[in-house]
């Protein structure tokens, strides 16, 4: 693939140089005495988008499945090498498919709000394509400061796309975001200090790279395991679990896992349309992505022994999410309940800790970016002609706007799962693995499946097809072309991924092969024959440090 030596960058940065490039022109222009006009920015800022989406279809058909080669795309450059701080940047099936999702989402958002943003368009511009270089440069770090880097650049678009362009409390929502987020990065960064710390301490090698440049046998971090008792004044724990819950909060916020749910509500409801759509399809998936990529390979034995309390979180944030959807009366805070609903399903398969749970929760952060996604710009789209999000100002709907009715129903059945439709794939995936794990738990999901059915059904029958509660409802525009166009691109992958979701699974397997066999082999090398949870002796963990380094 030497062809193919700098795509990554390109597909990484290729937005954020087109949205410095409008700035200066801008400026130039200015200094001459004439102006860039917002029309100017908003085409180059979509052909910027739509640009970056087909380079990276070229990762996509170049990927090779089957190649023995962990990560594909590598490249490596020294930025300060003597902290071991390097450009490091490679794909695996897992991140190729995010990677994807978030190149597939820019364009379709930029097309959706093509009229919305009436203010400091520039800036919307500016702002949207800085946050996809963000999210995409997240995707592919292989370096634990270059992600942390990226991780935290996300959080200053997303605060002024929500502060600036949000509804009427979207200060607080802003804010809010913005520090529970912030807490949960500064937290992860205390923890990245430590493993920086600890694996000199057993290598004698300074380095943040997770995973050693091919062709080189420089110990990375995942080639060791952080021995038990290693933080000084903490000898009663075991140093992986302080680790590891200090990643899984910072991730747990991004996810967001109940109880750290509290901003998403708040966020969704007065982000703008294309900010909700970013939000729910790109910036949520972060948050598993940082589990499956740092804190379950890091600290495989803590994610072991901590998977039951992990899946019961997960599965009190299937149900409370789910209930408190059945009583929202916001069309667009009953979608955003969903998400807490759909991402607890996500994190119970994850932490099932077997293939089948694992994959199906990489399907699931795919297929709810995409259903979620759909769901949120139809709201939007409702909002733009009725001006309100309560349901009881909606009703009768399909009489006048039948095409957008149609929308609404295959995004809704996908949204709960139905067969021949991209949510069953991974639903059915997830139960399947977290009953080979705890049985009760998933029997328990399930009731979350049902649940998700009666408020999804319930909200669609009531815009759509009840009473209608003003006679402005019968006079209301359908879909213009436009709008037809950005949701169709959003309801092919619907039936692709869940007639035919081959072409998916074959990427994400091997990874997540690799994945379930790290952490199955590392938590039964140190508890040994002892009961899974049982405390274990420093030198034993410090003996499969030194086995896994060799």
């Amino acid at each position: 693939m030497a062809q193919f030596d700098q795509l990554l960058t390109w597909v990484t940065f290729v937005p954020l140089c087109t949205g410095v490039a409008l700035v200066l022109l801008t400026g130039i222009a200015r200094a001459l005495g004439g102006d860039l006009q917002s029309q100017v920015w908003r085409g180059i800022g979509l052909g910027s988008a739509l640009f970056t989406f087909l380079v990276s279809l070229l990762l996509w058909f170049s990927f090779q499945p089957d190649s023995p080669d962990a990560f594909q795309f590598v490249e490596y450059v020294p930025w300060i090498p003597q902290l071991g701080i390097h450009y490091f940047a490679g794909v695996d099936g897992i991140s190729l498919l995010l990677i994807l999702l978030t190149t597939f989402i820019m364009p379709v958002v930029l097309v959706s709000s093509w009229n919305d943003v009436q203010k400091s368009r520039r800036s919307y511009i500016f702002f949207m394509l800085f946050l996809e270089t963000g999210m995409i440069g997240a995707f592919a770090a292989l370096n634990l400061f270059q992600f942390y880097l990226f991780w935290e650049v996300m959080l200053i678009p997303m605060y002024f796309i929500i502060g600036v362009w949000g509804g009427p409390r979207r200060v607080y929502a802003a804010m809010k975001f913005f520090l529970f987020t912030l807490l949960g990065s500064l937290l992860m960064l205390v923890a990245i200090l430590v493993v920086y710390h600890l694996h000199w301490q057993q290598t004698g090698i300074l380095t943040l790279d997770i995973v050693s440049l091919p062709g080189t046998n420089a110990p990375s971090l995942l080639q060791t395991i952080i021995p038990v008792g290693s933080v000084p004044g903490l000898p009663w724990w075991q140093t992986q679990f302080v680790l590891f819950l200090a990643f899984a909060l910072a991730f747990g916020i991004k996810v967001p896992m109940v109880p750290l749910h509290t901003w998403l509500p708040d966020a969704h409801v007065e982000a703008p349309t294309a900010g909700s759509v970013i939000l729910a399809a790109v910036l949520l998936k972060m948050g598993g992505y940082g589990f499956l990529r740092f804190a379950l390979p890091l600290f495989p034995v803590a994610a072991a022994e901590l998977a039951p309390w992990v899946m019961s979180l997960a599965l009190a944030g299937v149900l409370y999410g789910a209930l408190v959807a059945m009583v929202q009366r916001d069309v667009k805070k009953l979608v955003a309940y969903s998400s807490v609903a759909h991402l607890g399903f996500v994190m119970l398969g994850m932490f099932a800790l077997n293939p089948e749970g694992m994959e199906g929760s990489v399907l699931q952060m795919i297929n709810h970016g995409i259903t979620t996604g759909a769901l949120f710009l139809l709201v939007g789209m409702l909002y733009e002609r009725r001006h309100s999000r309560q349901i009881a100002d909606f009703g009768g709907l399909a009489a006048p706007m039948p095409v957008c009715a149609a929308f609404f129903c295959i995004t809704t059945m996908a949204s709960i799962g139905l067969p021949l439709l991209n949510g069953f794939v991974g639903e059915f995936l997830i139960l399947l693995g977290a009953f080979e794990r705890h049985a009760g738990l998933a029997a328990a999901a399930t009731f979350g499946v049902v649940l998700a059915a009666v408020y999804m059904l319930w909200m669609f029958r009531r815009v759509f097809f009840g009473p209608a509660a003003s006679p402005e409802n019968r006079a209301l525009p359908d879909l213009n072309w436009r709008e037809r166009g950005v949701l169709l691109a959003m309801v092919i992958p619907m039936f692709w991924i869940g007639v035919y979701p081959r072409p998916l699974q074959d990427r994400i397997e091997p990874p997540v092969a690799a994945l379930v066999e790290r952490v199955q082999n590392s938590a039964q090398a140190v508890s040994g024959p002892a009961a899974p949870g049982a405390s274990q002796p420093a030198d034993a963990a410090a003996r499969v440090a030194r086995e896994e380094a060799r």
